[in-house]
């Protein structure tokens, strides 16, 4: 893990997220590329001035690095501001492959309700879209060391590949990883002996061999994302990974999306790993 991108508005959320990205970089000893996106409309980039008034607003960008940028705790290490004239979230996934990135961390404040289902987060946008995993933080980072990590997935095929990435990400983190199934009393339920069967056959495909059998928690609560906050509470999580499917559209609000609600509600930082 040598680059990380950090989208940024210059917020008290980009702020959060800076500083996590900071902490990072000092353990594992990776470059920070700072993005701030010009979000310029097309009336502004087709007009007469267009060329003028984009200078201007790279002009004001440069001042607000600056600013921004001038952070103790920035010290020593390889910070890179990229400006973008980006319209569209997407367009963020185009970043990390031109550098080569390995981790997008954004700050949000979250979202609930009619907000979330017409609006959503920017955050969002960037989950849904990324190849990278993204590591999104709601408050200022206290203790970055992320001792315990709660992996939640439904031990399906299509899961093995987030995981894979997981536990190669997690271990350059030095992260213990804990495993969690959620069983829900209503649809989706399963016995114990279903459970055992499925878990065993992914770790078969996904390890080779059953040596973490023993290391996945079986939870029973009345939804997916409670059982995960519920379990991330009691054992003091300080991480929750989870995979996502990166839905887009209509499809993402009919089906929603259990990864993007964790984003929105948990308290905990959370890391995204697309299937």
């Amino acid at each position: 893990m040598k680059k990380i991108i950090v989208p940024v508005d210059f917020s008290e959320y980009s702020e959060y997220a800076i500083e996590t990205a900071a902490a990072l970089a000092h353990k594992i000893n990776a470059e920070i590329l700072v993005l701030h996106m010009l979000e310029l409309s097309d009336a502004v980039i087709s007009s007469a001035h267009s060329a003028k008034e984009t200078l201007f607003f790279l002009k004001l960008a440069e001042k607000r690095f600056k600013s921004f940028l001038d952070k103790k705790y920035l010290s020593g290490l390889h910070i890179t501001p990229i400006v973008k004239h980006f319209k569209v979230f997407s367009e963020i996934n185009e970043t990390v492959k031109e550098h080569n990135a390995d981790l997008i961390i954004m700050g949000s404040h979250g979202a609930s309700g009619l907000q979330e289902m017409l609006i959503g987060s920017n955050t969002e946008k960037v989950v849904r879209h990324s190849d990278v995993p993204v590591l999104i933080v709601k408050h200022s980072p206290i203790l970055m060391d992320f001792d315990n990590v709660v992996f939640a997935c439904d031990f399906s095929e299509e899961a093995i590949k987030p995981y894979i990435n997981a536990v190669n990400v997690l271990k350059k983190l030095n992260a213990k990883m804990h495993l969690v199934y959620v069983n829900r009393p209503y649809e989706g339920f399963s016995s114990s002996p279903e459970m055992e069967k499925r878990v065993a056959e992914f770790l078969k495909k996904a390890e080779g061999n059953l040596d973490k059998m023993n290391q996945v928690n079986y939870v029973n609560d009345y939804s997916i994302e409670k059982g995960i906050l519920n379990f991330s509470n009691v054992i003091g999580a300080d991480l929750i990974a989870i995979a996502t499917h990166g839905r887009k559209g209509l499809a993402h609000f009919f089906e929603g999306s259990i990864s993007e609600d964790i984003a929105n509600h948990s308290t905990l930082p959370v890391m995204t790993f697309k299937i």
